[in-house]
């Protein structure tokens, strides 16, 4: 038996595709409605009073955990700094100056180096701290002259009389110690500036109230004669400048000189004088 398909004659056949025609309308349709429901929800979205003044209070809280405290205005740091409401170009001056070695100790001097604003030192530098010893010398009477200081002798001086010394603590005092035994006594006042984690402003204050005399004679050693091994000992010579010096003997048919030395690659010129004082030519 055949299948009988359907037949379906013009009129029905537009009826059908009126029909598909409006589905698809009324899906779009439906579509757009939606859209347009969740866009006005979304525009229309609003913080009430009360909300508004529960995020107010968490603010104030956030704010008050930030209170400042006594602070030394020479650490600022990035951080800090923008805390305190600085912009990046007083920041990096601040520490460009640091850089050098220097050290503000007024509210002035702040100002001076940072260049901000009268609003904001007077904001913020009733929160200085600078150490006691920097902020005496200004209460001095200038009718009043000033005391001469006593210098005492590093290879001589003991714990107690260096912890006396002003700026010098206990760590210092100690650090001293450690690097007068290492050295077998100090022979130059500049070896002060070669000590690991003494800070610049330290050995100024230490250049002031001290001197270097030496109590024993130095043992020298004769660059034209000794081994690497001997070289190798003397202060600030390494075993690559040790060896070097060798190499450098070897090819010369004069005696080195002082001078010589300078031809060495990464030589620490800035030490030379220092070194001389361990050799003999």
């Amino acid at each position: 038996m055949k299948n009988i398909v359907p037949f379906l004659n013009r009129k029905q056949q537009l009826t059908l595709l009126v029909f598909a025609l409006l589905t698809v309308a009324v899906q779009l349709l439906l579509s757009f409605v939606k859209k347009a429901e969740i866009n006005k929800q979304t525009v229309n979205y609003y913080i009430n009073t009360t909300t508004q003044k529960t995020i107010d209070s968490l603010k104030l809280i956030a704010l008050k955990k930030y209170e400042l405290q006594p602070f030394n205005p020479n650490f600022i740091n990035d951080y800090k700094g923008f805390k305190l409401g600085m912009n990046t170009t007083q920041i990096d001056k601040l520490i460009a100056f640091r850089a050098t070695g220097k050290y503000v100790n007024s509210a002035n001097e702040f100002q001076q180096v940072t260049g901000v604003s009268n609003e904001l030192l007077a904001k913020i530098s009733p929160y200085f701290k600078f150490p006691e010893w920097t902020q005496n010398k200004t209460t001095i009477s200038k009718e009043i002259q000033p005391v001469a200081v006593q210098k005492i002798n590093l290879n001589q001086a003991n714990y107690e009389q260096l912890v006396a010394l002003k700026g010098i603590g206990a760590y210092y005092a100690n650090l001293l110690i450690a690097e007068r035994d290492k050295l077998n006594g100090f022979v130059h006042i500049n070896q002060l500036n070669y000590i690991k984690g003494l800070r610049p402003e330290t050995v100024s204050l230490l250049k002031q109230q001290t001197f270097v005399k030496a109590t024993k004679s130095i043992s020298k050693i004769n660059v034209n004669t000794a081994s690497k091994e001997q070289l190798a000992t003397i202060p600030y010579m390494t075993t690559y400048l040790a060896r070097e010096i060798v190499v450098l003997r070897s090819k010369q048919n004069e005696p080195l000189k002082l001078e010589d030395l300078e031809k060495i690659n990464n030589f620490p010129l800035d030490k030379l004088q220092i070194i001389r004082l361990y050799l003999a030519f």
